[in-house]
């Protein structure tokens, strides 16, 4: 590698390492304790390690082959990698903007779990709440699904906590929302809420939306097509910028899981 060319690839690594590791070790300073926050962490102290070090690691590997073949492998992997993770991150943006688009008139609104805490629903589930209760009162004639189960050791559906919530947040009528409450997944999610479509005698091929996180809604129109879906509309809840792109990273992983458990 020319030198010009070496000393640029030098402080890109070294100034992205730094970044990604200052952004995880926030997040990490505040519990936030995960999968997106720790495996950035770790390529961010690769990516500085390498950018400092450069030329001793080349002195090192070059009197091993077996050890630098081992390490141009890893690059190249990675490499590879990093274009599957691009061309994921686009399809998410567009998945996104889909999401914007004007609603047509709605058959359902099904609402996905996110969790909760004491009996509240977490800031991400909160959000998607408030996202979905703009649309479940412009459209009374769609009917309104809460989906999740009973988390261990909890005693309260995540469907009830997020009626509830819709309720005393939005002032949306308890008996109007119907509660899927015996999901633990997406997957469950989106197939367990067909029986309250069918009981109501709404079919999964008419316009139906799926409300989530932003970053979740490529996997959920993915499982949702799987499942019979013909229809489905993701509506997307924002998430705060400090973790943006922390949720997209897991989200990534996430998505590939799913692909290889056969949700799509």
């Amino acid at each position: 590698m020319r030198k010009p060319l070496l000393t640029l690839t030098r402080i890109i690594l070294t100034v992205a390492g730094a970044v990604i590791i200052v952004e995880c070790a926030a997040l990490i300073a505040v519990g936030k304790i995960n999968f997106g926050t720790t495996v950035p962490l770790m390529i961010g102290l690769i990516f500085v390690a390498h950018g400092l070090s450069w030329p001793r690691i080349q002195r090192f590997i070059k009197r091993r082959p077996l050890l630098k073949r081992g390490w141009y492998a890893l690059w190249g992997l990675f490499s590879v990698w990093l274009v599957s993770f691009a061309v994921f991150i686009i399809s998410l943006q567009q998945q996104i903007e889909l999401s914007r688009q004007p609603l047509p008139d709605l058959a359902a609104i099904i609402v996905l779990g996110s969790g909760t805490v004491d009996g509240k629903p977490t800031p991400t589930l909160a959000s998607r709440l408030d996202s979905a209760a703009p649309i479940i009162i412009a459209q009374p004639a769609a009917i309104a699904i809460t989906s999740g189960g009973v988390g261990f050791g909890r005693d309260r559906s995540e469907a009830d906590i997020m009626a509830s919530y819709l309720n005393e947040a939005h002032q949306i009528a308890l008996d109007s929302v119907w509660q899927e409450d015996k999901s633990t997944s997406t997957e469950e999610n989106l197939a367990n809420s067909k029986a309250l479509l069918a009981a109501q005698g709404i079919s999964i091929k008419a316009p139906i939306a799926i409300v989530t996180s932003d970053f979740h809604t490529i996997r959920s129109a993915a499982i949702a097509r799987h499942q019979g879906y013909t229809q489905p509309i993701t509506v997307a809840s924002p998430t705060p910028l400090s973790i943006r792109y922390n949720a997209w990273f897991r989200e990534y992983f996430a998505f590939v899981s799913g692909w290889l458990l056969g949700e799509y």
